[in-house]
């Protein structure tokens, strides 16, 4: 499928800062959007339906699935996440772009549907640190903190199939290069070529 918008697709263990770092760009960058995924799992903190995700039942998420609606999904700690195919592919074949922020194996079916998608791991500095942002925040118990940690050490090891890899240590320097990253790719030539295919057609290049 080849779209005129970006699918830029996040992902990194729990704690490293991907959820923040895509917040933080979408508030300096109005182009990007975010797609809204479906889980199973209980809301969390101030989280609200159909803004941080859609909560559903497992019934109705299977029922989902069974229709094709997900372009992808997989289960993680425990509970399922799926991404809407007809929210994504509306957005990119309208030119605007899309930020996904999801697990290892979801980016790993997008890049398989979407050749375009581009895909971005996200980092902690240190286990250490990982462990003290898992601990600050104040959602897990101790053992849901040790199961996240022990997930971290498969899903670090899946950083090397990704386009890009940012390293969250500094939070201002990790967002700079997240819009980096968003800005060439919309200055690569078969982003310019979709996007602007009107003028690379009156210039005779397409």
């Amino acid at each position: 499928m080849d779209y005129p918008g970006n699918l830029f697709v996040v992902a990194a263990p729990s704690g490293a800062g991907k959820s923040s770092l895509v917040k933080a760009l979408m508030e300096v960058d109005a182009g990007v959007r975010p797609s809204v995924s479906h889980t199973t799992r209980a809301p969390r903190g101030q989280e609200l339906h159909g803004r941080e995700y859609h909560f559903v039942g497992d019934d109705v998420f299977s029922a989902m699935a069974e229709a094709g609606d997900f372009l992808e999904w997989a289960r993680v700690h425990g509970h399922r996440y799926g991404t809407s195919r007809q929210a994504i592919e509306a957005r990119v074949a309208s030119g605007g772009d899309v930020v996904l922020e999801i697990d290892w194996q979801g980016a790993l079916q997008i890049r398989r549907r979407f050749a375009n998608a581009v895909l971005i791991f996200v980092l902690p500095p240190s286990w250490e640190e990982l462990r003290a942002r898992l601990t600050r925040r104040g959602e897990d118990s101790a053992s849901a903190i040790e199961l996240r940690l022990r997930n971290a050490r498969e899903e670090l090891a899946q950083a090397r199939h990704f386009d890009y890899v940012i390293i969250n240590e500094v939070f201002e320097r990790a967002l700079f290069d997240l819009k980096a990253i968003v800005h060439a790719q919309r200055l690569k030539y078969a982003s310019q070529a979709r996007a602007c295919a009107d003028a690379f057609r009156a210039l005779d290049i397409l």
